[in-house]
């Protein structure tokens, strides 16, 4: 009895040797973020409203809204990432089954026919259940840092969808806005159009009183071609970018419209950005790049674990008869227990280049979260500046499209008195032309610098309060 304390107490020792010394193998918690400036340069402007997850309804579109209801529930992007996160779920789950008792149940039975000397034959039965358990003591949280890893992945899967989310949003919406703006790109041609074959008429008129020449008329029908070829390249692109935008709403292109057929009955929201330093919170992308880090964090813990001994307890029990199916008659039980240390001792260095990797995975992903960041503060920066600059544009395009219109009239006016010749009017209709395709590209820009803005201070989305970031699920 003696002996067996002293054996127990010895053990209990060890373990609690073991123990203490697996502090030294809890990893750094992930580098903070690097440091937000206090204010972005540019400004929104004292009108700019407040970001609201539903900001696509701002520009008011009930259309618009429509189809991004539709690309959220039927895009096939956002079912394949629905089933990331349901991966990423049930990874959860099987790491977390390494933190419990594994228990197996075996039942067997036999039947052995034997001829003794060419005899009668003799059959023999036999039945067993044994039920048995293992369990591998988690000394140095090699188990508990996997769950942390994957429940910091599952994060991330989940961040990656809101992401994807947020993406697919802006997508329809700059589909939209595109479509839209084609289509007054191809009426503004249409007009245009006609307003060539007025002036034709007009030189057709002039060549036949002996006013203008042949080749007034056929600079002018010159002019009525080039502006008659400026169509179908417009339609086209229509057709196309309807095309892409019907694939986002997971249709079928053929037989999908959208009705609108102009921007400028779209209002062009103006948002306040906030704070730089909320853009952590707000961004999905960021996130998701924080729970990426914070798992392989978990990661380095797991590697440096599998250089260290591994503890497992076992115990078996069982029951053995000799009559088939009948564990009740003339029973022989059985009952084991033991306990076993695995120390690894020669791999030729695999683990310690798994700790390599585990480690320098984690500085790649400290530089990846900062480099995303940067990018982040960019990209409302940029937006900003787009925004704030397309609408200046905006405005001066406009004056140029009116002063162009009056310079064409002026031209068509004179020309018809002999006061100037073709070459003045056809000039003014190029201006014009080009200054009213101008105008329509300009407005497109200025809602897709919007809808910009909108995505890069992650759309209105924020980290669920009942959420735990991935920076503390990793420590």
């Amino acid at each position: 009895m003696n002996d067996i304390r002293q054996r127990l107490a010895c053990f209990i020792a060890v373990l609690a040797t073991l123990a203490l010394s697996a502090c030294a193998l809890r990893g750094k918690p992930p580098a903070p973020a690097p440091a937000m400036p206090q204010s972005f340069a540019e400004q929104a402007g004292p009108d700019a409203a407040v970001l609201a997850p539903d900001w696509w309804r701002s520009f008011g579109s009930a259309e618009l809204a429509s189809l991004i209801d539709a690309a959220l529930h039927a895009n096939p992007d956002m079912a394949i990432a629905a089933e990331h996160v349901r991966q990423a779920e049930a990874q959860v789950r099987i790491a977390g089954a390494t933190l419990f008792p594994v228990v197996d149940l075996r039942l067997g039975t036999t039947r052995v026919k034997t001829r003794p000397d060419g005899g009668d034959w003799n059959t023999a039965d036999a039945s067993s259940a044994t039920l048995s358990a293992s369990y591998e003591i988690d000394l140095w949280g090699k188990n508990i840092s996997g769950v942390r890893a994957a429940r910091s992945s599952l994060l991330a899967t989940r961040f990656d969808l809101e992401t994807l989310r947020l993406t697919l949003v802006a997508g329809v919406a700059n589909g939209y806005f595109q479509v839209l703006s084609l289509r007054e790109r191809i009426a503004t041609a249409r007009e245009n159009l006609t307003t060539a074959e007025r002036v034709f008429k007009v030189v057709e008129s002039r060549v036949r009183n002996g006013a203008a020449t042949e080749l007034d008329l056929a600079r002018q029908q010159a002019a009525v071609l080039a502006q008659r070829a400026a169509i179908p390249p417009l339609e086209l692109q229509e057709r196309q970018t309807l095309f892409a935008l019907a694939i986002l709403l997971g249709r079928q292109p053929e037989g999908f419209d959208a009705a609108a057929s102009t921007v400028t009955d779209l209002a062009v929201p103006r948002v306040a950005p906030g704070l730089p330093a909320t853009l952590l919170v707000r961004r999905p992308d960021l996130a998701s790049a924080e729970a990426q880090l914070a798992a392989a964090n978990a990661n380095v813990v797991v590697a440096r674990a599998a250089l260290l001994p591994s503890i497992s307890l076992t115990g078996t029990a069982g029951v053995a008869s000799d009559v088939l199916l009948n564990f009740l008659n003339a029973p022989v039980a059985a009952l084991a227990v033991g306990a076993s240390l695995l120390q690894p001792i020669f791999n030729a260095g695999r683990l310690r280049a798994q700790v390599d990797v585990a480690a320098s995975r984690e500085r790649e992903l400290v530089e990846n979260y900062r480099k995303f960041v940067l990018a982040a503060l960019a990209d409302v920066e940029s937006a900003l500046a787009a925004g704030s600059r397309s609408l200046d544009q905006e405005v001066l395009q406009e004056q140029v499209v009116v002063q162009a219109r009056l310079s064409l009239k002026l031209a068509e006016i004179r020309y018809r008195e002999g006061a100037d010749d073709l070459l003045t009017v056809l000039d003014a209709q190029r201006t014009l032309f080009q200054a009213e395709d101008q105008l329509a590209q300009i407005r497109l820009s200025r809602l897709q610098a919007s809808v910009g803005l909108f995505k890069a201070l992650g759309g209105g989305w924020t980290i669920p309060n009942d959420t735990p970031t991935a920076i503390s699920e990793g420590r």
